[in-house]
């Protein structure tokens, strides 16, 4: 007998969070990756169950012995179908439907894609088919991506020189956290550099993620900030600068959280400048205690506002110094991050610069002339060219929103392979989990070596 026509095979589809539902703006699904595998691309690989049935084990010679439970029957030992009504066989090509989907786990990090039941050809042309399983994957991490490999080892070599009374300021060489809060994902990171690792220098980024409130009301804060390059206390003024402007939000969280669903950009703007500015100013203060200078004890400060109300997708970035800010969208990296003259500390129209107002209703806010009340730690001199940085925008669903620090930013810009690496591993599926994430920020790129710090969050 010839043998029977093949099964008509099916598409997998991306898993989300609620399959049902029609996103409408988010169609990176639609866009082919570079490099990702389709089910046509992967051989079959015979199962390495038997071709036999099996089945329980017999009782003992009078038929009253124990019985062990029986062994799972394999796809290729399920009975064939018989159509209702139908005189004629099933064809052999014919494979009992499995939901094979609930049995295998996710074994990527937080990407799945349902497995393919692939049927082979059987070259004798009689008897029961084995059913193989093809599962789609994503590329594997990397460890470093461009021209060569980095100049230092990719893990950690020396740890950073401290004295007996001053254990308090050591400072991790990773930290991870995350959190799942409305429509969004949070993942956030901080990594210390490859040159620190090598030199035994302590992380001079920090990272704070916090949540104000309880409920639909609560307000998540993610504030992360970078010390001043070769001084002795840049971990620790980066630690200072998080932790006030940490206490500033959470003080007036319910007010924030209220002009972030009311869509105050006015308020918000003018109100987290004069709470950045405090902070600053307290970490001035610091410095003056210490008889250090002002220039020396400093930080770069930004953070970002995400509220807990899942009816509300504002989100809203504020801070000082150099870094970025970028977004995912439709598969492609938008660089959105405010731009200011190295010169002047003044707005600037240049690469990457959005307009005021784009066709999508976000708004490009900047603070550089709101009058403030005078800081309370006077005189201590303010850094020169630390202008305010504001932006607010709605987020769309399938939208991936980055904030990063100097140590990422730079190779994102730098380094095209990098930005269609990370697109290839956060376009599709669900957000990553802590692991993947963090592999994913450490892949590293020949020339940089600064300490990198990120939080990345996923729009559902």
């Amino acid at each position: 007998m010839p043998p029977g026509p093949k099964p008509p095979g099916f598409t997998p589809q991306e898993p989300g969070p609620d399959a049902s539902r029609d996103t409408g703006n988010d169609t990176s699904a639609d866009r082919p990756v570079p490099g990702a595998r389709t089910p046509s691309d992967v051989p079959p690989k015979p199962a390495s169950a038997p071709a036999g049935p099996t089945s329980a084990t017999p009782a003992g010679p009078t038929g009253t012995g124990p019985r062990r439970p029986a062994s799972p029957v394999p796809l290729s030992a399920a009975p064939p179908v018989q159509p209702s009504g139908a005189g004629s066989p099933v064809p052999s090509g014919a494979v009992t439907p499995v939901p094979l989907a609930e049995a295998l786990p996710s074994t990527t990090g937080g990407f799945h894609t349902p497995p393919t039941v692939v049927e082979p050809e059987d070259p004798a042309g009689g008897g029961e088919r084995e059913a193989v399983l093809s599962v789609v994957e994503p590329p594997p991490p990397a460890a470093h991506v461009g021209s060569g490999p980095p100049t230092y080892h990719s893990e950690p070599t020396a740890l950073p020189s401290v004295e007996p009374d001053e254990l308090g300021d050591l400072v991790a060489d990773t930290v991870l956290d995350g959190a799942r809060y409305g429509t969004s994902t949070l993942r956030a990171v901080s990594v210390r550099g490859d040159s620190a690792r090598y030199r035994g220098e302590p992380r001079r980024d920090a990272l704070l993620t916090a949540r104000f409130g309880t409920g639909e009301g609560a307000l998540v804060l993610v504030a992360m900030a970078t010390g001043a390059r070769a001084t002795s206390g840049a971990h620790r003024a980066a630690a200072e600068a998080c932790r006030w402007i940490g206490q500033a939000v959470g003080r007036s969280h319910e007010r924030l959280a209220d002009d972030i669903r009311a869509a105050r950009r006015g308020e918000l703007k003018s109100g987290l400048h004069r709470l950045t500015d405090r902070s600053l100013g307290k970490l001035r203060a610091s410095a003056a205690e210490q008889g250090v200078d002002p220039e020396e004890y400093t930080a770069g400060l930004r953070c970002l506002l995400l509220p807990a109300d899942p009816q509300c997708r504002t989100r809203v970035f504020f801070g000082v110094g150099a870094g970025g800010l970028f977004r995912l969208r439709d598969g492609e990296w938008q660089d959105i991050e405010p731009r200011v003259a190295a010169t002047t500390g003044e707005a600037v129209v240049g690469f990457g610069s959005p307009p005021h107002e784009t066709p999508e209703g976000d708004r490009l806010t900047m603070d550089l002339g709101i009058t403030t009340p005078p800081s309370p730690y006077e005189p201590a001199p303010r850094p020169p060219h630390a202008s305010f940085r504001f932006r607010a925008s709605v987020a769309r669903p399938g939208d991936t929103l980055l904030l990063c620090t100097g140590g990422l930013a730079e190779p994102l810009r730098g380094e095209p392979e990098l930005s269609d690496y990370l697109t290839t591993r956060w376009s599709a599926g669900e957000p990553p989990g802590l692991a993947t994430f963090l592999a994913d920020a450490s892949v590293r790129v020949k020339g940089y070596a600064d300490d990198r710090t990120a939080a990345a969050v996923w729009e559902a």
